[in-house]
């Protein structure tokens, strides 16, 4: 018999590691099929919260926010690269590419979770952005990538035309910072259990037995 399992994903629409750390955690969900129920919550965290509208280049802001040289980009993208394509995900991002604003991204997140279309959304945002060079900034893609997944046209078009949601999104962001969570991602298991980072498959399979023998007061071999 399965066991049920509360996931929360904390993470960004603009953090590629967050792609890996989903990918990983939805092969690894497949692999314990048949061993748990999971249920899976994204949390909004905001890797650059004072982001302008118009965004700026990946590169430069790079630089500027963890002193990373040209080079060490590009090795990091490439790896990055290489990390998507093992899990089925294409990065085409390059050094032209721009980090943008997410807030009303993840307005948009809470309300597909209250939809039952949350996940669906989240990649189809992670899609535009990282395979397409999308702007998850932009209201025009965002209410257009909604609609893709099955969500209402115009009540996406009213969220983001209004300030619908941006208390509780903060709300959560302000619960999860005050909890310790301060990088991305950050994935938390019946709320006690924390892994973070883009982990591959096999890491999150382990970690999911290990979680689930604890609850069970046994011990994993």
């Amino acid at each position: 018999m399965s066991t049920a399992l509360k996931i929360d994903f904390v993470s960004d629409v603009s953090c590629p590691w967050c792609v890996v750390g989903l990918y990983g955690l939805i092969k690894a969900l497949d692999v314990l099929r048949d061993e748990v129920r999971a249920e899976i919550r994204f949390q909004p965290f905001e890797l650059n919260p004072k982001m302008a509208p118009q965004g700026q280049n990946v590169t430069e802001h790079i630089t500027e926010k963890y002193g990373s040289t040209p080079e060490q980009s590009q090795k990091n993208r490439e790896m990055i690269r290489a990390r998507g394509a093992e899990l089925g995900f294409a990065f085409r991002t390059n050094a032209d590419s721009r980090i943008y604003n997410t807030f009303d991204a993840h307005r948009l997140l809470h309300w597909a979770g209250q939809q039952g279309l949350q996940l669906q959304l989240k990649e189809a945002l992670f899609k535009v952005y990282f395979t397409e060079g999308g702007n998850p900034s932009d209201p025009a893609q965002l209410v257009q990538v909604a609609e893709q997944v099955g969500l209402d046209r115009q009540r996406a078009e009213a969220i983001l035309a209004s300030d619908e949601f941006a208390d509780e999104v903060r709300e959560e962001e302000q619960s999860w910072l005050s909890r310790g969570v301060n990088s991305v991602p950050t994935v938390v298991f019946n709320g006690q259990y924390a892994v973070t980072g883009g982990q591959p498959v096999e890491s999150f399979v382990m970690a999911i037995r290990q979680i689930m023998a604890q609850a069970k007061g046994g011990t994993v071999n």
